[in-house]
């Protein structure tokens, strides 16, 4: 099962969860302090940035029937397109950029440059996702709704198709995110009120063809006797920014080391209880600056899910806090590099495409599903080893049971040998 006592999964007590929260409610209250003028040029800077890729993009389209142009406008575009969806669209929709009481980067009136609504995004992301993060039948990005990311999930043959419902997903991540607001599911159940429904579909198939209209028709018909190789380079550039999308976003939710939760406590939780559930539910992406800017600074998933609201471009000097905390606690930083955390999300999809008698491990400790149940007989509280003066928790636990389980594992082999 999904973690259900996460004070006890992480081996602190009522006291040590509510001491946590104060030491990253004064995080927030130093950067809240210290926005300015700094933080405002960064943002105009990121909007000359992409307005001008862009711009230079469909120029060089006009040309896009020599092979070179074409490439060097589909890449360029594709850029484009992911700074305006991850460290733009995404982010000021967040209302990082709402203290600057400018209306053009306000989180009211962005629309972004995708096929799903902002405001429908708004619903889904921030309220939903960022409020029950990967909490079981709360959080439908624990899934889609079409995937099987972890064993509590139950599993049905459709999971067989895991690795290619993924592929796809990936290649229109877009399309994905529109109708993840439908609630198709639902609707096929004649759950939902169908007036309500009506109006949604409404609205995304309305964003849809503006959307096909910007860039299968009007940008295209710009660039003349080139329309038919402009309208490939858009669609090119449409599934690259969705492939980096998925990426991105799956490294922040999939990895070994994201954790899964029940409704168990969620009715109840605290304030400071929500800070350590989206601790324990995020991972980083390890990498340079250029890796933060084209990730939108959701390389920093972790401090992002903390602080959702925070300017983005902030996430590096408050990740050294966090990382000073998960010290302080002995709490895991879960991190790595991109195409590690992506491909440990892949396997973890690819494994889970069978059901669980087929795999080794269980719904209680496998390195993609966890709960507090794997710490029993074990002391699960915050200590203090009397000989180092360091803290002795969750972190330490799972390293030492790590070692536990390479050594069961050396001795089966000797037996086998």
């Amino acid at each position: 099962m999904a973690i259900a006592d996460i004070k006890e999964y992480a081996h602190l007590t009522e006291a040590d969860v509510e001491a946590l929260g104060r030491e990253l409610d004064a995080i927030r209250r130093d950067i809240e302090a210290s926005r300015g003028e700094r933080d405002a040029k960064y943002l105009r800077n990121t909007i000359r940035l992409q307005r001008g890729l862009e711009v230079s993009a469909r120029a060089l389209l006009i040309g896009s029937r020599k092979r070179p142009l074409w490439l060097a406008g589909a890449g360029m575009l594709g850029v484009a397109k992911i700074i305006e969806n991850m460290e733009l669209g995404h982010n000021v929709m967040h209302g990082q950029w709402d203290w600057m009481n400018d209306p053009e980067v306000h989180s009211s009136t962005w629309e972004w440059d995708v096929n799903g609504p902002s405001a429908h995004w708004k619903q889904t992301h921030n309220y939903i996702h960022h409020k029950y993060t990967n909490v079981l039948g709360m959080d439908d990005d624990v899934g889609y709704g079409l995937l099987r990311v972890t064993r509590d999930q139950r599993w049905k043959p459709f999971n067989m198709a895991n690795v290619p419902l993924n592929a796809l997903l990936a290649l229109f991540f877009e399309w994905g995110i529109a109708a993840q607001h439908l609630e198709l599911g639902k609707v096929a159940k004649g759950r939902v009120d169908m007036v309500e429904f009506k109006q949604k579909r409404d609205e995304v198939l309305e964003k849809i063809g503006k959307q096909a209209l910007k860039d299968y028709v009007v940008f295209p018909a710009l660039t003349g006797k080139a329309w038919k190789s402009t309208l490939t380079a858009n669609f090119t550039a449409n599934v690259i920014r969705n492939v980096w999308t998925n990426a991105v976003i799956f490294c922040g939710h999939f990895p070994d080391g994201a954790e899964k939760f029940t409704k168990a406590d969620i009715d109840n939780e605290t304030h400071e209880q929500w800070y350590l559930r989206q601790m324990l539910g995020s991972a980083n992406i390890s990498g340079g600056r250029v890796m933060d800017f084209m990730t939108g600074n959701l390389s920093y998933q972790i401090e992002h899910h903390i602080f959702p609201d925070l300017p983005s471009n902030r996430y590096r000097e408050i990740a050294v806090k966090v990382r000073e905390l998960c010290d302080k606690y002995d709490l895991p930083y879960t991190t790595g590099p991109l195409l590690v955390q992506y491909g440990k999300s892949w396997r973890t999809i690819a494994k889970l495409s069978l059901p669980n008698k087929y795999l080794v491990g269980t719904t209680d400790d496998a390195p993609e599903t966890a709960s507090e149940r794997k710490w029993e007989g074990q002391e699960t509280v915050l200590t203090v080893d009397p000989e180092t003066g360091r803290s002795r928790g969750l972190r330490t636990a799972i390293r030492e049971a790590k070692k536990r389980r390479g050594l069961r594992g050396a001795l089966r082999r000797k037996q086998l040998a």
